[in-house]
């Protein structure tokens, strides 16, 4: 008994070393570059590479702001983002709900066909929906950039999963009450998939907030660009400003980390009915 409670010990302190192991180099990267955004050029450049700043300046953000149009970036993004993860909720919260508390003519079509579009890489598509919006007026367009983007399969399909958990019967009693459908999605199911709903918001929100490919192609002009095509003005063929890119990216970040601040204990009680059901 006393020789197999060591065996466990031990396993969990493995595990336990293992586990801070992969912590730390996630850590690691957001490390290096909080403290990088306050050294200067010389120390990014010192070989060996130092920890610390020399000299902790806020320089770098400020060069930021004069060698790029960094707010107009900034507000693209935020506003592009959340436009797209405002569409996509309310498409897949609607869809999946239909899929699992509706009956309708073609219904496992639709299904089968939502699912199979999450197979197709999106390079695939990136030419023929880029002359489809080209063909419609919306190049260097909001709409040019959000609605394009605007998929919403793995979210309807997510939410899917959630929304089958409630009772059917609970809903036929609230429909013999007089309730309609967008009241029973509204104060039944959705209360009751808070936890899917926020996990679906934050991964559609990060999506759409690092999108590059995209919005590069269809915009030519700055007013439109979003704050990951302006990071790359950073670097030019003659100067790499790591240091002024590394104050940029901390920045960009934060929309980010204010998103899962507010989204974290939804998400985590996300995981654990997963886990549960699962």
């Amino acid at each position: 008994m006393q020789l197999g409670h060591k065996k466990l010990v031990r396993r969990n302190w493995v595990l336990f070393i293992i586990l801070f192991i992969g912590a730390l180099s996630m850590l690691f990267p957001f490390v290096w570059m909080t403290l990088s955004a306050f050294k200067t050029k010389a120390d990014v450049y010192s070989y060996p590479p130092q920890w610390l700043p020399s000299v902790w300046t806020w320089q770098n953000f400020k060069d930021v702001f004069d060698m790029i149009p960094f707010v107009r970036y900034y507000a693209n993004s935020i506003y592009t983002s959340i436009m797209q993860t405002a569409l996509v909720m309310v498409i897949s919260i609607l869809a999946a709900y239909a899929l699992t508390k509706l009956r309708f003519p073609g219904q496992r079509i639709y299904s089968a066909f939502m699912l199979s579009s999450m197979f197709v890489p999106a390079v695939v598509t990136m030419i023929p929906l880029y002359l489809v919006v080209s063909s419609m007026g919306l190049n260097d367009t909001y709409a040019g950039i959000i609605l394009p983007q605007i998929n919403t399969a793995f979210t309807t399909l997510l939410l899917s999963s959630f929304f089958a958990a409630v009772p059917n019967d609970l809903i036929d009693a609230a429909r013999l009450d007089g309730c309609g459908h967008m009241r029973v999605l509204t104060k039944m199911v959705m209360p009751n998939s808070k936890g899917a709903i926020s996990t679906a918001t934050l991964f559609t929100f990060l999506g759409a907030w690092k999108s590059y490919t995209w919005p590069l192609i269809i915009t030519t002009k700055t007013e439109y660009r979003t704050l990951p095509i302006g990071l790359k003005y950073l670097v030019t063929e003659s100067s790499s400003e790591y240091q002024m890119m590394m104050a940029a990216s901390l920045m960009a970040i934060l929309p980010v980390l204010i998103v899962f601040i507010f989204a974290e204990k939804q998400l985590v009680r996300s995981i654990t009915l997963t886990g549960m059901k699962s």
